[in-house]
């Protein structure tokens, strides 16, 4: 059960999970309607990553000083704002700049919200609270995505954006109203906050996110072409097809947090890293038969979400007196994954390539990452880690 004071939380969690994952769904309508190829609807995906890239750490500083509950308001109103305007964008360009307004609030939202849940949690049961706001995020690959991937293709792609405002608009009332009040602390300086940037701990971990999990983007990207054009799904079952993966998502959510805890943080993300390079590289070997590639869907699924646990705790360790901006700079990361992997993901495309390739390109992004990992691994992970997982 979700404690109500983080039920907000949690709502702006499904709206921003809905507004991020859904229009992978609805590439190819959005594609049609804006007179754009595929590749370069996948744009919008990347716009709104960058957005998010952007407003992470630019949002966090601004508002450092201000009480989180304010903060959070102020956040949800951008972004229902910009989504609410993604409603009447008449063509492609205009699309691109309110898909990269509407990812402005996204890493800060996650990133303050994160703290705030932990406060509400209280000593012992911080992660536990962190994780109950990400539940809207799981909640929105299962439920949100597939329902407003069968609205958006059944009636018309702008319905997407509406329900989107809908659950911002409810978030903010939410918010308004049950939203405890935390204590800012007024002492915290924008530099000092920044000062974790120095560390090549935290970027090693960026690095791994951004370039890793970018890998399992490739193919989460352009999900809709692979299954209807090489698996040989109908368009009218997509929506089943992302229930398949936002199942997947569930339980790798819960299966990374229990890895990670099992065999520590950095162990786990080696496993999950070299395990989406096999994954990926079987989409591209075996899509064309369906029953396969809907297996795949789960599995790939499952992995999307089974790294978060573990990065989370890495970041949070490399950066231990800079946990909200740390937080912030995470979410940036792992949407430079998505932004990465939807570029990258598109090139073979954009050469005539059939869509399995882009899994192609995700294994050789996912490799790199394992690489830095292990790098990672050998100069950071301490004897004292090792011997405190081995007990366990």
């Amino acid at each position: 059960m979700i404690d109500r004071r983080v039920l907000p939380l949690a709502l702006g969690g499904l709206a921003i999970g809905t507004t991020e994952f859904t229009i992978m769904g609805l590439l190819p309508d959005m594609a049609a309607s804006l007179h754009a190829t595929i590749p370069q609807a996948g744009m919008l995906i990347s716009a709104y990553a960058l957005g998010v890239v952007v407003g992470a750490p630019l949002l966090t500083g601004i508002f450092l000083k201000q009480p989180p509950k304010k903060t959070l308001i102020f956040l949800t109103i951008l972004f229902t704002l910009f989504n609410g305007l993604s409603i009447v964008a008449p063509g492609y360009s205009s699309m691109l700049l309110v898909r990269f307004l509407a990812g402005l609030p996204h890493g800060a939202f996650f990133g303050i919200g994160a703290v705030v849940a932990s406060r509400i949690g209280g000593k012992g049961k911080e992660a536990r609270y962190i994780s109950m706001m990400f539940t809207g995020l799981t909640l929105a690959n299962l439920l949100m995505v597939p329902l407003v991937t069968y609205i958006g293709h059944t009636f018309h792609w702008r319905w997407y954006f509406a329900v989107v405002t809908l659950i911002g608009t409810v978030t903010l009332a939410f918010i308004s109203s049950m939203l405890p009040d935390i204590q800012e602390n007024k002492d915290k300086n924008f530099r000092e906050e920044m000062q974790f940037i120095k560390s090549s701990q935290v970027w090693f971990v960026l690095a791994i996110t951004a370039i890793g999990f970018g890998g399992l983007f490739t193919w989460f990207s352009y999900i809709t072409p692979l299954m209807t054009v090489v698996s040989g799904i109908s368009a009218a079952n997509m929506a089943w097809v992302m229930v398949l993966a936002g199942g997947g998502m569930v339980v790798g959510n819960v299966v990374g947090g229990m890895l990670s805890d099992r065999i520590g943080a950095t162990r786990a993300t080696i496993v999950l890293l070299a395990s989406m390079m096999i994954v990926l590289l079987l989409v591209f070997f075996f899509s064309a038969n369906t029953l396969v590639a809907l297996v795949l869907t789960f599995i790939c699924g499952g992995l999307s979400m089974s790294t978060s646990a573990p990065l989370n705790i890495m970041i949070m360790k490399a950066a231990p007196r800079s946990q909200m901006m740390a937080a912030a700079f995470m979410q940036a990361a792992f949407n430079m994954a998505n932004s990465a992997g939807a570029y990258f993901g598109g090139i073979p495309l954009k050469h005539g390539y059939a869509y399995n390739y882009p899994s192609l390109v995700g294994v050789y992004m996912t490799l790199c990452g394992l690489l830095i990992c292990i790098v990672y691994s050998i100069r950071f992970s301490t004897k004292k880690e090792q011997l405190e997982y081995s007990l366990r």
